[in-house]
Parts: C-alpha cells; sequence; structure tokens
C-alpha cells in the first residue's frame, strides 16, 4: 500500500475516532442534563436510563483509583496505536484496525471523563438481571473485545497473526 493510501487511511480513522468519542461525550452531557435523579424506564423492570458516577472501572472494581485508571487508559491506547500501525496493510486485517478504532474511542472517551470530572458518566442500567450501569464508550470496548477474540480464534491463521506478534519468530522471539 502506498505511503498516500496509508495516510488517508490513518486519516479516515482519526475522523472516525473523533465521531464515536463524540458520541460517546454527548450521551454523557445528555445523561448529565436529563438524568440525574431522574431515571427514565423505557421497559418498566427490565431497562432503563439512570444516571450514575462511576469512580471505578468496569463493575465498579478499582474505585477511587483515577491515577491507575487513567495510565491503563494511556497503556491500552498505546497498545491500539501500535498494532494499528504494525499490522500488515491487507484488507482482512482492516477488521482489526477498526476493532482498534472502538478500542481506542471508549478508552479515550472514559478518559476525558476522569480527567475532566474524576469519574466516569454511566447511564445504561438492566434492571431485569441487575447488571452494572455502562455508557456507550464501555460498550465500544467490551463489543471490540469480543469481536476481537472472535476473529482471531476463528477468523485469522496462527501464521498471519504471527506476523505482527511482538514474540514473531522473525524478530528474533519464540512462537510455540
Amino acid at each position: 500500500m502506498s505511503k498516500t493510501s496509508k495516510a488517508k487511511y490513518y486519516i479516515l480513522a482519526v475522523i472516525f475516532l473523533i465521531l464515536l468519542v463524540a458520541l460517546d461525550q454527548w450521551t454523557k452531557y445528555l445523561a448529565s442534563t436529563h438524568l440525574i435523579g431522574n431515571p427514565f424506564v423505557l421497559i418498566d423492570g427490565v431497562f432503563e436510563f439512570r444516571y450514575l458516577e462511576n469512580r471505578g472501572s468496569a463493575f465498579g472494581m478499582l474505585q477511587n483509583k483515577r491515577v491507575f485508571l487513567l495510565m491503563i487508559g494511556i497503556l491500552v491506547l498505546c497498545c491500539a496505536a501500535f498494532y494499528f500501525v504494525k499490522l500488515p496493510w491487507t484488507r482482512k486485517m482492516n477488521s482489526l484496525r477498526v476493532l482498534g478504532v472502538f478500542i481506542a474511542a471508549g478508552g479515550i472517551g472514559n478518559m476525558i471523563d476522569r480527567m475532566r470530572l474524576g469519574y466516569v458518566v454511566d447511564f445504561f442500567y438492566f434492571k431485569l438481571i441487575d447488571f452494572p450501569i455502562f455508557n456507550v464508550a464501555d460498550i465500544y470496548v467490551t463489543v471490540s473485545i469480543i469481536l476481537l477474540f472472535i476473529f482471531i480464534l476463528f477468523f485469522f491463521k496462527e501464521e498471519e497473526l504471527a506476523e505482527f506478534s511482538l514474540f514473531s519468530k522473525k524478530d528474533g522471539g519464540t512462537h510455540e
């Protein structure tokens, strides 16, 4: 792939990333302005929009560990950027790039909240199963990680994955 084509793909990815983060932030703004103290029941006893200030990570773990969570977020973003660039420029690998953009958007969306507010705004609540309250950025990350595992397990061959592994044989690492 030519440098011009790669540059266009990078620009498209950045635009898509910005749009995804903007959607996440807009939904959190709506939750912050309309749901505080006033949950909106969509399906009684099943699903509602309920405002929550989450000072932890997924499922409320690591409460009040803001700096640690920001560092983990930065690490995830660096890994996503590294693999975005390192992946071979083939049509098949573009699915992994798209997933990387979604993961990065989710990470950035929640990092913006943590840096700006000191907590993450969550608002989707499945009351029927009392599932932890979550947000759009969480959906980006969770669905993308699940799809990533499915792709790695069932769609890609080991040789294709070895091409961009940190421990590939061609880089002198071990691959067994």
